[in-house]
């Protein structure tokens, strides 16, 4: 059975835990019995070593990648020196940290808020990516981009909105701006939380959108038999 290391880099707001679960869990849902994890608190400066695991999971964050925080420098070596030695997926945050580490280049967006239901065109088809589809709908929450990928990532994943939305490193190392391990209902809750930060008619557009279905369950497929190639 592979063993999957989660680097969790953030939380959900408290109030939504009981309900939904932290990222770990969310993660541990998404990939199901054949897989074991475990978590590693990466802001406490708790890194695994990448060796000893068959994958690593690198979460989403509050944090952009870019702010003056010290355990960013320490995960961002870690990606580098990981590449490799186990098989990588980074989402969101994980995804924007995974391109900063490896070249690329990670801003807040002029795009604004990315949040709700998001439609993104498979760009480049990869072996894992089986059922093939033309294009999924995830949930979405950022406002951080990369704007400029690593010279050897390959796109997988783009929409008008986010041109770098999926990247893929050989065979080995994959990342998603949006987030497969949400649910819409979880979605609808943190965006609604939000109202206030967000501009109300964002918000608005976002809950409207939560109303078709995703396709976390094609996505959970690909993570998994990526991370059990």
């Amino acid at each position: 059975m592979p063993t999957i290391a989660v680097l969790e880099t953030g939380r959900p707001p408290a109030a939504l835990q009981p309900a939904h679960g932290d990222y770990p869990s969310m993660f541990a849902d998404l990939l199901g019995q054949g897989f074991q994890t475990r978590a590693f608190d990466v802001q406490a400066g708790d890194l695994p070593d990448a060796a000893a695991f068959d994958g690593a999971i690198i979460t989403g964050s509050a944090a952009g990648v870019y702010e003056d925080h010290g355990w960013i420098p320490p995960l961002l070596k870690w990606i580098r020196n990981a590449r490799g030695r186990t098989r990588l997926v980074g989402v969101c945050f994980g995804h924007q940290a995974m391109a900063q580490a490896l070249g690329g280049r990670v801003e807040k967006s002029g795009r604004g808020w990315g949040v709700g239901l998001h439609r993104y065109r498979v760009i480049a088809l990869q072996p894992w990516m089986t059922p093939a589809l033309p294009e999924i709908a995830l949930s979405a929450s950022h406002q951080d981009q990369v704007v400029v990928k690593p010279e050897d990532a390959r796109v997988t994943l783009a929409s008008d909105f986010t041109p770098y939305a999926g990247l893929a490193w050989g065979d080995d190392a994959i990342s998603f701006q949006p987030h497969p391990e949400f649910s819409r209902a979880f979605t609808g809750a943190l965006v609604e939380g939000r109202r206030g930060r967000i501009d109300t008619a964002v918000v608005d557009r976002a809950l409207e959108s939560l109303e078709a279905e995703d396709d976390r369950a094609p996505v959970a497929d690909w993570i998994r038999r990526f991370l059990a190639t």
